[in-house]
């Protein structure tokens, strides 16, 4: 029970950990765990979209895919020109001394591989909470993420994905509350 804890204990760190690439936006904030529970909601409803992909392999897939940064932290795009994590050993150091933990490292793999309906799903997921996360700042008034959201929109790989990412498009933030 003591590795069960300290997983918990490092799982709870993703609140903790901010996501690197808003200083670079100028605006906004997030931890990474508010990013994988944004991450892991789109991959419910995705997973009501598609009836047929395995809804629990695609939402815990979500819920894991930023474990390791409570090893390494959230390295943006400019980071990752000049530093290489190892997010493999981060992951089995996480792991070590837990019965599930081969579990968490086929999720683990299987979303970074990208080669499942449901690894590419869960990846859709990942850049729509990004998307989410930019076209509210835009609703808002921001300006800087114009420049950054149609190359988040570039990297959807489903049909899926891309049918949200229209829907959020043409939506305004708070069209879900003005229309009562």
């Amino acid at each position: 029970m003591k590795n069960i804890a300290n997983l918990l204990f490092e799982a709870k760190m993703l609140k903790e950990i901010p996501r690197s690439g808003y200083h670079f936006l100028g605006v906004g904030k997030e931890s990474v765990a508010e990013h994988c529970f944004s991450t892991t909601f789109i991959a419910y409803v995705m997973s009501r979209m598609e009836p047929e992909i395995d809804a629990l392999r695609l939402i815990s897939m979500c819920l894991i895919h930023d474990l390791p940064e409570t090893r390494i932290g959230d390295l943006n795009t400019v980071n990752k020109k000049y530093v290489t994590a190892d997010e493999t050993k981060a992951l089995e150091d996480t792991i070590e001394g837990l019965a599930f933990g081969e579990n968490l490292t086929d999720l683990f793999n299987e979303f970074n591989n990208g080669h499942t309906i449901e690894a590419k799903l869960a990846h859709d997921a990942d850049q729509l909470a990004l998307i989410f996360e930019l076209k509210d700042l835009i609703d808002i008034g921001y300006k800087p993420p114009r420049s950054w959201i149609q190359n988040v929109i570039n990297r959807l790989k489903t049909k899926t994905g891309s049918k949200i990412a229209d829907a959020v498009m043409e939506t305004s933030r708070d069209e879900w509350w003005l229309d009562e």
